[in-house]
């Protein structure tokens, strides 16, 4: 029979906190075998060796939802590794600009603080600026072409209420900004978003709601599908799949009362659509200059899932 320990022989073994140990308890990433009598949580060796996998993973700097998607198998170990690399990658760019700075300072005496206070605002993109350069990029890419101008900011309302209108960014925010611009330069991305404008023409023809109305009920289904992600919710609850109805309502043309089931396939190939290594690459930096991204990203993922799951079901 496979030994049992107590919660605090496990921190003892492993050099976790029993603070700690709990908390994996509680988000469900870390659950006891089983429990005494009392209610006092016990440890297998192979929970244990789930505890060190987590440490290591948490040294490596990966975040307690990437850990929990990797021990369910939601998230491949390549994919994980991937987005790890090119996170640390962004910080070390961070780290030696913010070094480049204070050298520069340094060798400005007792000037430095008001030449750091220069260099810092001289690097930083101020809104106006990231406005124009995007409103350039799409533009020059001929991205809204045959899309009715008053249907343009609705389309791009979440990328700029949390990336473009970010106030204050801190020198991680403005790394990824700079390295996005970069980004935005290659053919490829700009060819990548062209298919997903392809994807998205699939699923909205003849809306039902004007370019405002449409907003505002997008606005109100992001806000359900951020309060759902943050709860756990899965694909298949009542909560979720809700939110697929009412969203495919919104999508749905305006000459049809329901949704048909060619809309839930066209747009679960409009979102794969959006999977390509660059455009990944361009929600993982909009995830660092805005963690408001980052949920609506997680709330479209779990979009995503629950169609998939309504299309399994026919």
């Amino acid at each position: 029979m496979d030994k049992k320990y107590l919660i605090g022989e496990v921190a003892k073994m492993t050099g976790s906190s029993v603070k700690t140990i709990r908390y994996y308890d509680e988000i469900g990433l870390l659950k006891p075998t089983e429990y005494t009598e009392g209610g006092h949580r016990l440890y297998t060796s192979d929970d244990i060796w789930r505890l060190e996998l987590i440490n290591t993973l948490r040294y490596l700097d990966f975040g307690i939802d990437e850990i929990h998607q990797l021990i369910a198998g939601e998230l491949t170990v390549e994919k994980a590794l991937a987005w790890q690399i090119e996170s640390l990658e962004t910080q070390a760019n961070t780290i030696a600009n913010m070094i480049s700075i204070l050298r520069q300072a340094e060798a400005r005496g007792d000037d430095s603080l008001h030449y750091i206070h220069d260099l810092v605002n001289a690097r930083t993109i101020n809104i106006e600026n990231r406005k124009q350069f995007i409103a350039d990029k799409v533009e020059e890419a001929n991205l809204f072409e045959g899309i009715p101008s008053e249907w343009r900011d609705p389309l791009l309302y979440h990328f700029n209420k949390y990336v473009v209108h970010q106030p204050k960014t801190s020198a991680k925010q403005t790394a990824a900004w700079q390295e996005l611009q970069e980004l935005m330069n290659d053919p490829q991305f700009i060819a990548d978003l062209k298919q997903v404008k392809l994807g998205f023409s699939r699923i909205v023809q003849q809306p039902r709601y004007n370019a405002e109305t449409w907003r505002n009920k997008l606005e109100h289904i992001q806000e359900r599908l951020n309060h759902a992600w943050k709860n756990k919710c899965t694909a298949d609850s009542k909560v979720v799949q809700s939110i697929v109805e009412d969203m495919a309502i919104l999508y749905t043309n305006s000459d049809q009362l329901d949704p048909d089931e060619d809309f839930f396939r066209h747009y679960v190939e409009y979102f794969e659509s959006t999977q390509t290594k660059h455009l990944e690459r361009c929600n993982t930096l909009c995830a660092i200059i805005s963690p408001q991204y980052h949920q609506l990203y997680k709330g479209n993922l779990l979009l995503y899932k629950g169609i998939q799951w309504r299309i399994r079901q026919k």
